[in-house]
């Protein structure tokens, strides 16, 4: 019988879950492959769900039960991991949310507001305050500290997703923000875009009727599943799967990308918005 390892399970509740769920699998002697012989999920998904990285579904975890028989544990902690994993952010959001550190590429489209994956937590704080005046101290704090969670996809230099923001130049000029905090804020993502992890466009003001002008959008792609969109309003959210509406979406942000200036040219207006915040000027 393999060594059990102890696993703080206030520190991660998913990596506790995982834990066990491997323990349980090597206790019965089943390996990854074995263990997923049956069902629609691949011995690679299953070794995320283990160290931690991913949710268990609940059609996964009523077949581990029955092979592993476990009488239902893991089925009945489905819920505690994802409460776990969603702390801080919309339960609309949770797809979108695995989807991101899985993908291959994301491209996103923010005509109001800096997107989630590029905001510093000085932004963060003004956009949950403003969409959440109620909200308590604690409450406040578990939503930012969760949005700034998400950037950690661009740590790495060079690695996947390769990332693809359009920004409308009205976020450039909308002071959401004191001076030096929006000049900290568009100085984020130049560098994120000279440290070539991203790449950004701006749609300028003066551009006319361009394509995707009713909202936002996040197309998602993977290497080894469908691509998805997800769109967002206020307080909810909705990600598409459907073939054809992906394919209408993403030939819309096609045409929006060559409605937009060029990154080059792009990058230079964000760097001369955030100099005139520097030197407390309001961009024009």
């Amino acid at each position: 019988m393999p060594a059990r390892k102890d696993v703080d399970g206030s520190a991660s509740v998913p990596a506790f879950y995982g834990s066990e769920l491997r323990w349980k699998r090597e206790k019965v002697g089943l390996t990854l492959q074995a263990t997923v012989d049956g069902i629609y999920y691949s011995p690679s998904y299953l070794s995320e769900i283990e160290r931690g990285q991913r949710r268990m579904p609940l059609d996964m975890a009523v077949h581990v039960d029955r092979v592993l028989k476990t009488d239902g544990f893991f089925e009945r902690r489905c819920e505690d991991v994802r409460k776990a994993r969603m702390a801080g952010h919309a339960r609309y959001f949770e797809k979108v949310l695995e989807a991101e550190k899985h993908a291959e590429s994301i491209e996103e489209w923010c005509p109001t507001i800096i997107p989630g994956l590029l905001q510093t937590a000085a932004f963060a704080r003004v956009m949950v305050l403003a969409a959440h005046p109620s909200a308590s101290d604690k409450e406040v704090e578990e939503k930012i500290n969760a949005r700034l969670a998400r950037s950690r996809l661009f740590e790495d230099d060079h690695k996947k997703p390769e990332y693809w923001a359009i920004l409308h130049e009205s976020l450039l000029r909308h002071p959401v923000l004191p001076p030096e905090e929006m000049a900290e804020q568009l100085d984020h993502i130049v560098q994120l875009a000279r440290r070539r992890r991203i790449v950004t466009q701006i749609v300028p003001w003066n551009s006319g009727p361009y394509p995707l002008m009713l909202g936002t959008i996040m197309a998602m792609t993977f290497p080894d599943a469908p691509p998805l969109v997800y769109t967002e309003s206020a307080y909810s959210g909705a990600t598409i799967d459907d073939p054809a509406l992906v394919k209408n979406y993403r030939k819309a942000y096609d045409r929006l990308r060559a409605a937009a200036l060029p990154p080059e040219a792009s990058l230079a207006m964000i760097e001369a918005a955030a100099e005139d915040y520097r030197n407390g000027k309001q961009p024009h």
